[in-house]
């Protein structure tokens, strides 16, 4: 079986092009993202990667990690980064790591466990490592969104959903369909009128059981 919302993440030791690391290690006190894909020089990856590199400083300023998985070697990274720096003008400074023999692959339950690499493999043989994970502090799955082979993840998505975990863990609230910093959240059903009246200043009900209010600040 998978890896589901809340549960850990294995912690795994993964060989990286900057090195090896352990993942609980790595992630230390901050959020985190794992972004995975089939094979290194590949036209929708390289965007992909590129668009993270790009976001770099939106990553810094929520505490957040990220790392790519590739079942290629580190060479291969290493070469790939030129091409990911080149068509998107930013430097991918994330490591990535070199899921060789596909352990972490298997262990996120991207790959069926039995699976092998053919020699000469295509993109098509490992599609399905295309998945995002979002990683809380506490090393539990917060969030994954899967893609299929050829549709490029959106990572403004990404960051607004980290965005939302965010909120959503920092002051107990959920937060609406399309919702992005700065717009209403919603006051947990448990909560009074009272109380949420006392936190917020005001609420506004919608229905007995879809109750928005504006954060302080």
């Amino acid at each position: 079986m998978g890896l589901r919302i809340n549960d850990d993440i294995p912690n795994l030791e993964v060989t990286t092009d900057q090195g090896v690391l352990k993942l609980h290690d790595w992630i230390g006190d901050s959020w985190a993202i794992l972004f995975s894909h089939p094979k290194d020089f590949t036209p929708v990856c390289t965007t992909e990667f590129g668009a993270v590199a790009q976001l770099a400083d939106e990553w810094e300023k929520r505490g957040t990690k990220v790392m790519g998985i590739s079942v290629d070697g580190v060479e291969d990274h290493k070469k790939w980064k030129g091409d990911i720096e080149k068509t998107s003008g930013a430097k991918a400074g994330f490591p990535i790591i070199a899921d060789e023999d596909l352990t972490v692959a298997k262990a996120f339950d991207m790959l069926p466990a039995e699976y092998v690499l053919p020699d000469g493999r295509t993109p098509a043989d490992s599609a399905t490592v295309r998945v995002v994970f979002i990683i809380g502090p506490d090393k539990k799955l917060k969030l994954s969104m899967t893609y299929p082979m050829t549709i490029g993840r959106n990572f403004a998505e990404v960051l607004r959903a980290l965005d939302a975990l965010q909120t959503s863990a920092r002051e107990n609230v959920a937060t609406p369909a399309n919702w992005t910093l700065g717009q209403d959240v919603i006051v947990p059903v448990a909560v009074s009128d009272a109380d949420a009246i006392k936190k917020y200043g005001k609420i506004d009900t919608v229905l007995p059981y879809l109750r928005k209010a504006k954060l302080p600040g």
